[in-house]
């Protein structure tokens, strides 16, 4: 399975609001540290805050934060969101799909409940369980200026 490059921005991303969560974060800032460019950012912050797990503020001291605890995102959740549009093989697509085995073939019924095992096995990962007490993640994506102490209880 392949987890598409949106999923993959809006985890760093959320990781990055994590470990930073005492103040509003940029999206300049989000862009450097997760080695992503503020466009593809852009996008996905609009998704996320469509969704709930971002609040946004504009202007010149703006930014962004996690909208909802970290210990109530859960990481199957967010992947469900964001990847449901995308299908896992050919014949999961309405539109391009020319497999001639899609009427016979039981190969698709086994990956959709692979799939979905691999989304209830995230369902019990939360943000908190990727950021608190990730020492390692934190010094690369707390800035300077940062309070840690902020990942011990979140």
């Amino acid at each position: 399975m392949r987890i598409t490059k949106r999923t993959n921005i809006a985890i760093r991303l959320l990781m990055f609001c994590g470990v930073n969560s005492d103040r509003l974060v940029t999206k300049s800032e989000i862009s450097a540290c997760c080695n992503t460019s503020e466009s593809h950012l852009a996008q996905v912050i609009n998704r996320l805050g469509q969704l709930g797990y971002l609040s946004t503020q504009r202007g010149r001291s703006g930014g962004l934060k996690l909208k909802r605890p970290m210990s109530e995102i859960t990481i199957g959740e967010v992947f469900r969101e964001l990847e449901a549009g995308a299908p896992i093989a050919e014949c999961f697509a309405d539109v391009d799909n020319t497999c001639p085995l899609v009427n016979a073939c039981r190969l698709k019924l086994a990956i959709a409940a692979a799939a979905e095992a691999f989304y209830v096995y995230l369902d019990k990962i939360t943000l908190d369980e990727l950021v608190c007490n990730n020492t390692a993640l934190a010094n690369i994506m707390a800035l300077p200026g940062c309070r840690r102490e902020a990942l011990v209880d979140n």
